[in-house]
């Protein structure tokens, strides 16, 4: 569903992203995991179209979707979860949600949102700065829902949250994979997360993915070790 071949990204002369290259399965949750600084934010941000790629090329299904402007990536599947969620602070939960609408909001959408997120049904005239961070995470991802995306991009969505709400966000993203069949890439720093969460998870440092594995098989120890180097 999501082929990146030889993806270069880089800053000016500076290059963050030499080389990189992953595929993600229909129905897939991949896990790509490191320290802060190691290119995780830079990587979601090229593969949305937020930054250019300096060389090679993303596939979305069979579209390829290399030099597309944000919005045409959007249109085409892709949704992205900033990290620090970037909800719209002065609208109402139900307004974030709608904005998020492609070819406007549906009923149908809105009601499989609360479904998923019952805390936006009850808050959703609230407005959104008004909401814990637990709950603009929620909406954050309620509101990429309403792109109806085949792809999703998390970036760090565990940033700031209690425990007790990062396992209920664990929770519904099986459940939107198993409901949607919906791919989804997450990137993060908390391991128990990833494990909880992913069927797969990479460990990218400067730029590059240096181990990969079948979260069943994961050595969570040497991991822990390559995150606290």
């Amino acid at each position: 569903m999501l082929d990146v071949q030889h993806l270069k990204v880089a800053y000016g002369q500076s290059v963050v992203i030499e080389d990189m290259s992953f595929k993600v399965d229909q129905g897939e949750i991949l896990g790509i995991i490191g320290r802060n600084g190691m290119g995780k934010t830079t990587l979601f941000r090229s593969l949305i179209g937020m930054i250019p790629s300096a060389g090679g090329k993303v596939e979305l299904g069979e579209k390829e979707i290399t030099h597309d402007a944000s919005y045409k990536r959007v249109a085409k599947g892709l949704s992205f979860v900033p990290q620090g969620r970037m909800i719209f602070p002065y609208l109402t939960v139900y307004e974030n949600l709608v904005s998020g609408s492609r070819n406007g909001s549906k009923e149908e959408d809105l009601l499989e949102v609360y479904s998923l997120f019952p805390v936006l049904q009850e808050m959703r005239n609230r407005k959104g700065g008004n909401l814990s961070g637990g709950q603009q995470q929620q909406l954050a991802i309620g509101r990429a829902l309403m792109t109806k995306p085949s792809v999703l991009l998390l970036d760090e969505p565990t940033e700031g949250i209690q425990p007790s709400i990062i396992k209920d966000i664990s929770r519904s993203l099986r459940e939107i994979r198993k409901l949607k069949n919906l791919t989804i890439v997450v990137s993060e720093q908390v391991l128990s997360f990833m494990q909880d969460t992913c069927d797969r998870l990479m460990v990218i440092e400067k730029g590059s993915i240096v181990r990969e594995d079948k979260t069943a098989d994961v050595d969570a120890e040497a991991i822990r070790k390559m995150l606290a180097v």
